[in-house]
């Protein structure tokens, strides 16, 4: 224990904690880079996801529409019957 030096135990100590926040700071740093990627790719991704939606919510909207106005064309307007008019008189 005579060769123990608490002045060169202390600077170990110190450099090692250095050492660790060193470390910490470049994984923290990394993490943070990481997480801005896969933020910047959600965002792109939930970008081309919006357009999509937005594309196939028209063709529906178009196909409902071409859809109401066939419907419109094959079937004939119907007229009010004349009984009903008479049924209504006769009160």
């Amino acid at each position: 224990m005579a060769d123990f030096d608490l002045g060169d135990g202390v600077r170990k100590v110190l450099l090692a904690g250095i050492g660790a926040l060193a470390t910490g700071y470049e994984k923290g740093s990394a993490i943070v880079d990481d997480l801005v990627k896969k933020g910047e790719l959600t965002v792109e991704q939930g970008k081309s996801l919006n357009t999509e939606l937005k594309r196939k919510v028209g063709e529906a909207l178009v196909n409902d529409a071409n859809k109401d106005a066939a419907k419109a064309d094959a079937v004939p307007a119907e007229e009010p019957a004349a009984d009903a008019a008479d049924d209504s008189n006769k009160d």
